[in-house]
């Protein structure tokens, strides 16, 4: 079994060493790097290049440069994406974002993780756990989302949070580890309606 196989498999693989996995990163950076060169302006080109390095997007999206991921083949984006400044996604395992999810600036999606054990982490072992983000979510700035995360449709995830477990559709999350705060309820459409 390859390593790029064990890694879709969610078992211990061989991020630092493996030849195969290494060009792919170059790959995928280079791409990067060819989408943040590029002038603000220069939109067609950008998605061009997004199309070409994601697993798939819908229609209209938006990620404002710089932006920075390790394969971009696990990455999938929903209709109306939005990810601001500085947003890193680490794909190793797949990252799928539905549809109209914001992304405020500075924020990692990390689907890698690495064994406690020395030894094992020593010889560039790591794993790799899917994220999901589901529908209408906002994930406000300095938010870190780790690996075997689901966050549910139409919650709002607050800046600075560090989200290590799922966290449930329609709620406000915050803090490192990221908790549920409240539901979002009919009175939060009254609020910035003055």
């Amino acid at each position: 079994m390859t390593e790029k196989e064990k890694m879709s498999k969610q078992m211990l693989y061989d991020a630092n060493y493996d030849v195969d996995l290494l060009k792919e990163r170059v790959k995928a950076k280079n791409m990067c790097y060819d989408f943040n060169q590029l002038r603000p302006s220069e939109t067609e080109k950008q998605n061009e290049i997004l199309r070409e390095l994601f697993g798939s997007t819908k229609e209209n999206f938006c990620i404002v440069a710089p932006f920075w991921c390790d394969y971009g083949y696990n990455i999938h984006i929903g209709e109306n994406f939005f990810a601001n400044h500085n947003v890193v996604i680490l794909d190793c395992g797949k990252v799928t974002f539905g549809d109209n999810v914001f992304v405020a600036p500075n924020c990692i999606f990390s689907t890698a993780g690495h064994p406690l054990d020395v030894e094992q982490r020593n010889k560039g072992l790591e794993y790799a756990y899917p994220i999901t983000v589901e529908d209408n979510v906002w994930i406000g700035a300095n938010v870190t989302v780790l690996p075997n995360v689901t966050i549910g449709s139409g919650s709002v995830i607050g800046a600075g949070s560090v989200v290590n477990k799922d966290i449930p559709r329609g709620v406000i999350a915050v803090g490192n580890p990221c908790r549920v705060v409240r539901k979002i309820t009919e009175e939060d459409k009254k609020k910035y309606w003055k």
